[in-house]
């Protein structure tokens, strides 16, 4: 049986991701442990460092009776020691998922081409599928739903971006992104989403202008500037990104009461102020609690819908 895989929020539909959300929100209450996982292992093959993304699927699994086996760095190396394809071959017959953390995009729909069991994406280049998931389960916790919901996303057009407005095109939110010029959104991926939207009851609209993003928005959301991999376009982004940091000259353009997201780590002095980060009205710490949460739920579905090992 060819697994179901998660690669992207566009593997999703609305229902499937409200089906989620409940889903999220009974394991949050609960709290507790169960054996749900148990005897099956997944493993994490990260490419990059983590510390929300490792720690909150350990525990996850952990917590689900299940055991990770943690493959970093050194050992992964892909296309360096040997192919996506062959990892994801030779893995799918010991493992019973693979979450995937990866620079490349490419190297993680690879993987997801050749696995016998799940493959979830656990980061790369272009999306951030379960960050999104938390971030909307977050929103559905404070709204109540998130359709309708005014977003501001300010900053640059990266993976967080992405799938978070992949979502918010599914489930019918109203989200502006301020980008500077030449650093929005993938073309193909705005397209995608302003089609969804218009199906949804949503919108999604793109400017320059962080002031025009912000205006009446009941969220606004930011991520850093330069992304792991990018480090060495910090200073020059630094100076063409200075006009989208998130102070609390900017929170007032947005709604009374608008909260504050982010999806960590912050450079704080850069893309958001202290001020506004330490706010009452900050859920960057309640996003981060919640990628537990959420995980806990996408493994368990797609554990469920497995294939089986060779």
């Amino acid at each position: 049986m060819k697994p179901r895989h998660l690669i992207s929020i566009q593997d999703l539909s609305a229902q499937e991701i409200e089906a989620l959300f409940r889903e999220t929100a009974g394991l949050k209450k609960a709290r507790g442990s169960s054996t749900a996982l148990a005897g099956k292992t997944w493993g994490l093959l990260f490419e990059k460092p983590s510390v929300r993304t490792r720690v909150s699927f350990e525990v996850g699994i952990a917590q689900l009776g299940g055991r990770s086996l943690y493959i970093g760095p050194v050992e992964l190396q892909n296309g360096k020691r040997e192919s996506a394809k062959d990892v994801a071959c030779v893995l799918s017959r010991y493992l019973d998922g693979i979450i995937a953390r990866t620079f490349r995009h490419e190297d993680v729909v690879e993987m997801a081409r050749w696995a016998v069991v799940p493959v979830v994406n656990g980061l790369s280049d272009v999306e951030h599928p379960c960050q999104a998931l938390a971030d909307g389960f977050t929103l559905w916790e404070k709204f109540g739903k998130v359709r309708g919901v005014r977003i501001a996303f300010v900053g640059d057009g990266n993976n967080v971006c992405h799938s978070l407005m992949l979502l918010a095109a599914l489930l019918g939110a109203h989200l502006k992104l301020a980008c500077p010029a030449g650093y929005g959104p993938r073309k193909d991926l705005l397209r995608w989403a302003k089609e969804r939207a218009a199906r949804s009851g949503g919108s999604i609209l793109s400017t320059g202008s962080a002031g025009e993003a912000a205006s009446d928005a009941q969220v606004v959301y930011t991520d850093v500037w330069a992304s792991m991999g990018q480090e060495k376009e910090r200073s020059k982004r630094g100076k063409i990104f200075a006009g989208y940091q998130v102070n609390a000259k900017l929170m007032k353009r947005a709604a009374p009461q608008a909260l504050f997201m982010h999806c960590l780590p912050a450079h704080r002095g850069e893309e958001v102020t202290d001020e506004v980060m330490d706010s009452r009205h900050s859920i960057v710490y309640d996003q981060a609690e919640n990628r537990l949460h959420a995980q806990k739920a996408v493994l368990l579905r797609w554990t469920a819908r497995g294939g089986g090992k060779r």
